[in-house]
């Protein structure tokens, strides 16, 4: 890694932390703001964070072209400016209209950012040090998301809105520092492993077209549907329901799941990355699905009802606690395999139509809820063999892998030159 590409780097995740860290103020919070400090009631409340995805689902499939076209770092400015923006509505609104606006922008803007800072991360490393990169970026977010969540349930007072205004001003602030940060970030352009997709000149077609003909990355967005269903979608939702109804999990000891779910990220990033650098990518997600397997099993046990509170309790935290094991697993593995497939122009597409998958697996993640409640041991039983299917899955998928794309500790050693794309000029693809 050259100096340019290392402090631009050290830029984009600082940068990156900080927005975090705002958003950690917020997110916890929303739910109470809209229904119950606003009075606008639960339905209002549900509509806030539909329109978080609707938002989102709309704009990701319009981002990856800009992003390959103009560059990351005006995508990245637009978006942190547009969510700022919405941030500092959302907190001045009192009505469901304007609140509903506001959450579109501040979900729009939040959506395109992460394929956006994602390509700035690929553009400032090489395949043999992008697993670390995203290793750091993951445990930076969950750390910030935690101090920010911490800081602002301190400053939170129901019977006061104007301490609600001051968290999403915090908010916007931090976007604006995002925006300012990225300004001064001067993009090398570090090339990508060749030959990710066979070229056939003859070919014609968008974008989307050619990508959803790359067989490797379609088994990807596949698996990363089921990744993120099973797990990210089904936290907030499916799986506290679960605990409540089934367990008997009071809603502080749910608050303690979460926390030693972030707990166990922030702990083993750094020792589980050094596992995964030596490892075959698909064999590490494979281990993560049998992981998440004995995480569902542990989940079942709490829901049983033949121990004690104690023990019910005690044994929801695990699963929590495992997941939060597998996602520090996954996150120098899958985003820098979207990158690492991606040919040569395309990166900012292959990360936008990857965010694009996730999104559509949080927004269904609330299917989970009706299972969780009320046959909570087939919800148990369909989540035991739906990351059974993730391990499945990555198997598959390596075998569609190059050598150095499953496992880029091969390239370990060799010298991968950078270009230095000029700041006043963003790189245009061709199209």
């Amino acid at each position: 890694m050259t100096k340019v590409m290392g402090a631009a780097m050290r830029r984009i995740q600082a940068g990156n932390a900080l927005t975090a860290f705002g958003i950690g103020f917020t997110v916890p919070f929303l739910y109470i703001y809209v229904a119950q400090v606003r009075g606008l009631g639960s339905m209002a409340a549900t509509s806030a964070f539909v329109a978080f995805a609707v938002s989102a689902l709309v704009a990701l499939p319009l981002t990856g072209r800009v992003i390959d076209r103009r560059g990351p770092v005006p995508v990245v400015i637009g978006a942190a400016v547009a969510a700022s923006a919405g941030a500092l509505s959302l907190g001045l609104s009192t009505g469901i209209v304007p609140i509903l606006l506001s959450a579109l922008a501040l979900g729009a803007g939040q959506a395109v950012m992460q394929p956006a800072l994602a390509t700035m991360i690929v553009w400032c490393s090489t395949p043999g040090t992008r697993t670390r990169a995203f290793a750091l970026q993951f445990f930076m977010q969950n750390l910030g998301l935690g101090i920010g969540g911490l800081i602002g349930g301190q400053i939170v007072d129901e019977s006061r809105p104007a301490s609600f205004t001051l968290l999403f001003g915090i908010e916007a602030v931090m976007f604006l520092v995002l925006a300012g940060v990225i300004l001064t970030v001067r993009m090398p352009h570090a090339p990508s492993i060749k030959d990710a997709v066979p070229r056939d000149e003859s070919r014609s077609g968008g974008a989307w077209k050619r990508l959803l003909e790359h067989k490797a990355m379609v088994k990807l967005l596949v698996l990363g549907f089921v990744i993120f269903f099973a797990c990210y979608g089904q936290f907030e939702s499916g799986l506290a329901a679960f605990g409540t109804e089934a367990a008997g999990i009071s809603p502080s000891t749910l608050g303690f799941a979460l926390a030693a779910n972030t707990g166990a990220i922030v702990v083993a990033q750094f020792v589980v990355l050094k596992l995964v650098e030596k490892r075959r990518r698909s064999r590490v997600i494979a281990l993560v699905g049998l992981i998440w397997t004995v995480a569902w099993v542990i989940a079942g046990f709490s829901g049983l009802g033949h121990g004690s509170a104690m023990m019910a309790a005690a044994a929801f935290i695990t699963t929590y606690a495992l997941f939060g094991i597998g996602e520090a697993m996954l996150s120098p593995t899958l985003a820098p395999l979207v990158a690492d497939l991606a040919p040569e122009g395309s990166v900012g597409q292959y990360n936008s139509a990857f965010a694009l998958v996730k999104q559509m697996a949080l927004a269904l993640g609330p299917l989970g809820v009706p299972l969780g409640a009320g046959v909570p041991m087939l919800y148990i039983g369909v989540f035991v063999v739906v990351s059974l299917g993730i391990a499945w899955l990555a198997l598959r998928l390596g075998t569609q892998l190059s050598a150095v794309q499953d496992k880029p500790s091969l390239l370990k050693g060799e010298a991968v030159p950078a270009v230095v794309v000029p700041a006043a000029e963003p790189e245009r693809v061709p199209a």
